[in-house]
């Protein structure tokens, strides 16, 4: 039996499914959950029927309520709960993690009161140096990823050492890790994309077709790397695996939550039945109000984030959210790319 110990927190879909990549690198993992019942299930049929119905939890994968229990001699921690929530699950950890853990984070939102990035919550509440904290993204399905399908993300720090820390955690023959220093760039690219996810589910059940599509994933990546680079972000990081890798999966793929949820939008659906019919987070229906917040704070153009959240929060009919899109004023691709990217003022 390994003696190397992992905590993940929470026990979602994507929690769970990182767990077993934890576990078939040998690391003995406890996930923590608020619910006995599915702790229950984990431990005795090591299953997670809600979020991954169809999969056989590794035996290195045990459960726990007990955030102490779950985090003692833990020397990687993952955090995956939602955006929401990452704050009071960090707070509950903090008395429990010790000097030297490994924190890695895997969500892709903003906090919806401060817009902050998830690693600044983290910072904040488990009062360690930054240079600890790792962000986790990339194309990457929870459904995939538990049935050892081939992947590939990156993880992002500060600190080289630490990254490579999570790298050789987490690379395995099927779940390709690559590093990055720009953890604002790739904290950015995982939070917005779900936006555009939702506007590429919208185009679905509207009945448009590619066309359609590979327009808004293009015009998508330009407003994600008009933002990202207004606060601070590497532009090169938005053509890799957390940005355009992310965007095109997260856009086509049945498994996504937010594309599913903008198709059931399109046919009529209020915001509050969606949200009630997927059972889990749409993380885009926040990062929405986030996103259209900072573009304003950092006076920076999005016109897609515009017309989403008109739709999201203003009952606009989303076939007048994209003929206003389409109707927008004439101007240059490259002029407006090359602001988007930095490339001139």
């Amino acid at each position: 039996m390994t003696n190397r110990k992992a905590a993940v927190l929470v026990a979602g879909s994507w929690g769970t499914a990182l767990a077993a990549v934890l576990a078939d690198n040998d690391y003995h993992v406890t996930m923590w959950t608020r619910n006995p019942v599915q702790a229950k299930e984990i431990n005795e049929e090591h299953r997670n029927g809600k979020f991954l119905p169809d999969a056989v939890l590794p035996p290195g994968i045990v459960a726990s309520t007990n955030m102490e229990q779950a985090l003692f001699g833990a020397e990687l921690v993952l955090f995956a709960s939602p955006s929401t929530a990452m704050r009071e699950v960090a707070r509950q950890a903090a008395p429990f993690i010790k000097e030297g853990t490994l924190c890695v984070h895997a969500t892709k939102g903003f906090e919806s009161v401060s817009f902050n990035r998830m690693t600044t919550v983290l910072a904040e509440e488990l009062q360690i140096d930054p240079k600890q904290l790792v962000v986790l993204s990339g194309p990457s399905h929870a459904e995939e990823v538990i049935g050892k399908q081939p992947t590939t993300v990156v993880v992002a720090s500060a600190c080289q050492e630490s990254a490579e820390r999570a790298q050789d955690a987490f690379i395995t023959p099927y779940f390709r890790v690559y590093t990055n220093p720009d953890v604002v760039g790739v904290e950015v690219a995982g939070a917005l994309k779900n936006i555009i996810a939702l506007c590429a589910g919208l185009t679905e059940g509207l009945g448009f077709g590619d066309n359609a599509k590979a327009a808004l994933i293009t015009r998508g990546l330009a407003e994600i790397s008009r933002l990202g680079t207004a606060m601070g972000a590497n532009p090169l990081t938005f053509a890799g695996l957390a940005g355009i890798g992310d965007l095109i999966v997260t856009c086509t793929s049945r498994h996504s939550r937010n594309y599913r949820a903008g198709s059931m939008l399109a046919s009529g659906l209020a915001l509050d039945d969606v949200l009630q019919r997927m059972g889990m987070v749409v993380e885009g229906v926040r990062t929405t109000n986030a996103a259209r917040e900072l573009a304003a704070s950092f006076d920076v153009v999005m016109p897609i984030t515009e017309q989403l959240y008109q739709v999201l929060y203003g009952n606009k009919p989303p076939r007048s959210a994209v003929e206003d899109l389409m109707g927008r004023g004439r101007t240059h691709e490259m002029e407006e790319g090359a602001a988007s990217w930095g490339l001139h003022q």
